[in-house]
């Protein structure tokens, strides 16, 4: 059967880019080389490590009942609130002796392909910056607090950590059809803003993009706008997104196992012949074939979401 990874693809050095895949060009600093890896870790000044610090205690404040055990774990097994923006290179040891996997800076996002090199490779590439006081709520490009606290703690779980590894392998197949918007919205719906059904009415917070932020864990879990609805993968990879406000929709996972089953052991190659290059389903959408577990008023979305002002409720 050919799955989300089924590949001859070698891993071991940077595969070249096809010409005839399209991913969207970036420029890549002078100082980096082809992997994008910056030379050293920054060197933070007091006042980003007190920002670090500010940032951890105010998600501490909101995450107890919300947040995925096994990302609480995760977050006692590496310790990331001793203080200060986390070392790389303690934190990798500490990671790689417990699930095989590295962090390692990177100047800004990077191109698709060689962010699902990295993957492939066990390492998690995190942006070597973090943001300002003015920056503090809200920030586009993901920083060190988004990339470490959000998502190094979910890689001291075995099962996740493998996930995380598959889905970079599966990245090239992906970019092989131009199926670039499908993969990154299975990515969106479960990595970044992924909910995960701990027991009947318990629905808690494993994506990194709720987790890093004190608004959106409280709308993802608890609010009645947006949809909750169980994963069904072939139906995420046609679901748009939204990348600047709170999702409309949340899909749950009953178990990591169970994602992992859903994605590793799909027919891919046959998904991607019969998937559109645009996206099916709205972000709002409710269809037939879902097992809904809350169907959102959508007030929020209705009212003009952040730009207009309207509570997250």
């Amino acid at each position: 059967m050919a799955t989300i990874t089924t590949d001859t693809q070698d891993y071991t050095v940077l595969p070249d880019l096809p010409a005839d895949v399209f991913t969207a060009p970036l420029k890549k600093p002078a100082h980096v080389g082809d992997d994008w890896l910056e030379p050293a870790q920054t060197q933070y000044s007091p006042e980003e490590h007190a920002i670090w610090d500010d940032l951890f205690a105010r998600q501490m404040e909101v995450l107890p009942g919300r947040a995925a055990s096994a990302f609480v774990a995760g977050l006692d097994k590496l310790d990331l609130g001793r203080g200060g923006v986390p070392d790389f290179k303690a934190m990798s040891e500490e990671l790689t002796a417990l699930t095989g996997w590295s962090v390692v800076p990177v100047p800004m996002l990077i191109p698709d392909h060689v962010f699902f090199w990295h993957l492939a490779n066990r390492r998690f590439p995190a942006g070597n910056f973090i943001r300002t006081r003015e920056t503090f709520d809200y920030i586009q490009e993901p920083d060190v607090f988004h990339d470490v606290f959000g998502h190094v703690p979910m890689l001291t779980d075995p099962v996740f950590a493998d996930y995380m590894q598959e889905y970079g392998c599966a990245g090239w197949k992906a970019m092989r059809y131009n199926r670039l918007k499908a993969l990154g919205s299975l990515y969106w719906y479960t990595v970044e803003f992924g909910l995960i059904e701990e027991a009947p009415d318990d629905i808690r917070a494993y994506g990194a993009g709720i987790l890093s932020g004190p608004t959106e864990v409280v709308f993802a879990t608890e609010a009645k706008s947006p949809n909750r609805i169980m994963l069904n993968v072939d139906r995420v990879m046609r679901t748009d997104y939204v990348i600047s406000d709170l999702q409309p929709t949340y899909f749950v996972i009953e178990s990591f196992e169970d994602l992992y089953r859903q994605t590793v052991e799909r027919d891919f190659d046959r998904l991607y012949r019969n998937l559109s290059p645009a996206f099916t389903y709205a972000n709002s959408a409710v269809i037939d074939v879902d097992n809904v577990l809350h169907r959102g008023t959508q007030e929020y979305l209705l009212r003009g979401g952040r730009g207009s002002g309207a509570k997250p409720v």
